[in-house]
């Protein structure tokens, strides 16, 4: 395997659909309600992503999160190629 492989295959690509789940909410519990999961499931899916990108991502700020200048970063590079596959799966699969 080479480096990137190693990398891609060392997360699970379900916490970047929670990422950006909570990206666009802008708050865990939304999150947790949009993706049909409980609200310890989403913190336990952050804490993950906090750890394989060194960086807190989000935030508390008044009644929702604030994304770091790193989330948004990843977030702004992750949105095109979840996108990509969203469409890639819809006119594939049935």
């Amino acid at each position: 395997m080479t480096i990137r492989e190693d990398t891609f295959a060392s997360i699970d690509l379900n916490l970047l659909v929670v990422f950006m789940c909570i990206y666009k909410e802008q708050s865990i519990t939304l999150a947790a309600k949009s993706l049909g999961v409980t609200q310890p499931a989403v913190s336990n899916s952050l804490v993950k992503l906090r750890d394989k990108f060194n960086d807190p991502l989000f935030t508390r700020s008044g009644r929702g999160i604030v994304a770091t200048p790193k989330a948004k970063k990843i977030a702004s590079e992750l949105c095109p190629a979840m996108r990509l596959i969203t469409a890639t799966l819809a006119s594939n699969f049935r």
